[in-house]
């Protein structure tokens, strides 16, 4: 971003400027940091991402979904709005059966969310309840479910135990099970004295599949939050050491992380859903996204909740 003021610039400062361009579109690229990933887990077969769909995007428009002077959210909208969603993705008349290709009566599955900036930016409550609806109406039990982030706190503002039903829990690694000590990324940024960075154990200990629900919202470092982000530093601890400074290693360490195995073959579904702002994002694998249509959205609502939900963590 340029910062401009008027300062006249005269023929020769110009052509001076010019040429330098091709000087520094030449300079050799920041060298990738050793990455040393430790893991007891093999490669799936097949992996939960990229998946049966990948690179195909689903984007569902309503103009029902929030309503713009209250932002209260219309729950049959947001159900309705799923459903279309699933079964466009996949081809399906019914729901059931689009929900039924991911997830059947074994799976133990966690919800990852992101509430790093509720009450203003978070993934809303009453998404977090359909899908949790929609993976019951397949099979899995509700004390099957875990709606989860890394860390404690932030994750108990949203309030998601009063939309859910009973039995699915809301936990973070502080509250239970931890980290898990064998599985790990460790790499040395700036001199820092953690060098790892660890998965925790839901992950490789309890989950079959995750569902992913980030928030869309700006990040100082990666520039945004978006799927591929939330699984990764929401997965791992340790994570914000990759932008201590005013360089940051987040281009690689992003992928880095959500390629260590067991999350990757975990991973069966992404979701991008905003009913915020007009906007819809992929990250790479199945994934479909809910927008609002409203059009004041895009200039108003969504610059207060990106600078709302900032974030570097």
């Amino acid at each position: 971003m340029w910062a401009r003021e008027n300062v006249n610039m005269d023929r020769r400062e110009f052509l001076a400027a010019m040429a330098a361009v091709p000087v520094l579109a030449a300079q050799e690229p920041r060298p990738i940091p050793k990455y040393r990933v430790v893991t007891t887990y093999k490669p799936a077969a097949q992996p939960g991402m990229p998946g049966p769909y990948p690179g195909r995007v689903v984007t569902v428009h309503s103009p029902r979904c929030i309503d713009e002077a209250t932002e209260k959210v219309d729950v049959p909208a947001v159900q309705a709005m799923i459903a279309r969603g699933m079964t466009t993705l996949t081809g399906d008349k019914d729901p059931r059966d689009s929900w039924a290709r991911f997830f059947n009566a074994q799976d133990f599955v966690g919800i990852k969310v992101n509430a790093s900036g509720a009450p203003g930016a978070m993934s809303m409550p009453e998404v977090v309840a359909e899908i949790a609806n929609n993976l019951i109406a397949v099979g899995v039990k509700p004390n099957n479910i875990v709606i989860h982030e890394r860390g404690a706190g932030q994750i108990l503002l949203p309030r998601y135990d009063r939309f859910v039903p009973t039995g699915i829990r809301v936990e973070s690694a502080n509250t239970w099970l931890g980290l898990d000590p064998d599985v790990y990324v460790e790499v040395n940024f700036f001199g820092e004295e953690d060098t790892r960075s660890y998965l925790i154990r839901m992950v490789t200990e309890q989950f079959t599949k995750i569902v992913n629900v980030p928030n869309m919202k700006d990040h100082g470092a990666s520039g945004v939050t978006g799927c591929l982000k939330n699984i990764a530093y929401g997965e791992f601890n340790n994570v914000a050491r990759s932008h201590y400074h005013a360089q940051t290693e987040t281009l690689t360490l992003i992928g880095t992380l959500a390629n260590v195995e067991p999350l990757r073959q975990s991973l069966f579904l992404g979701t991008l859903i905003e009913l915020h702002a007009h906007l819809g994002l992929n990250r790479g694998f199945d994934n479909f996204s809910i927008e609002n249509c409203h059009s004041w959205a895009l200039s108003r609502s969504h610059g207060q909740r990106l600078q709302r939900g900032r974030t570097w963590n």
